[in-house]
C-alpha cells in the first residue's frame, strides 16, 4: 500500500484510499458522515472544522492517523 504523508490539508477522498481504517477512526472521532453516506468533499481540516473541532484537535487527529498508516503498514 502506498504511504500517504497525512496533514491538515490531505483530502478525505485520498486519505481513505490511501488508508481504509481511517474510515473508523473519523468515525469514532465523530466525523460520521463517511459512514451516514454523504459524501465529504474538502481536507481533513475542513471536515473536522465543520464537525465543530479545533485546531489542537485537528493536530491530534494527524499524528493519530499517520501513527495508524504506519501501523497498518
Amino acid at each position: 500500500m502506498t504511504e500517504l504523508k497525512i496533514t491538515k490539508d490531505t483530502t478525505i477522498e485520498d486519505l481513505v484510499n490511501t488508508l481504509p481504517a481511517s474510515v473508523k477512526y473519523l468515525m469514532e472521532n465523530g466525523i460520521r458522515c463517511i459512514v451516514c453516506g454523504e459524501p465529504i468533499w474538502g481536507t481533513l481540516e475542513e471536515a473536522s472544522k465543520e464537525k465543530g473541532f479545533s485546531d489542537s484537535d485537528i493536530a491530534r487527529f494527524v499524528q493519530e492517523l499517520n501513527d495508524l498508516q504506519k501501523s497498518e503498514n
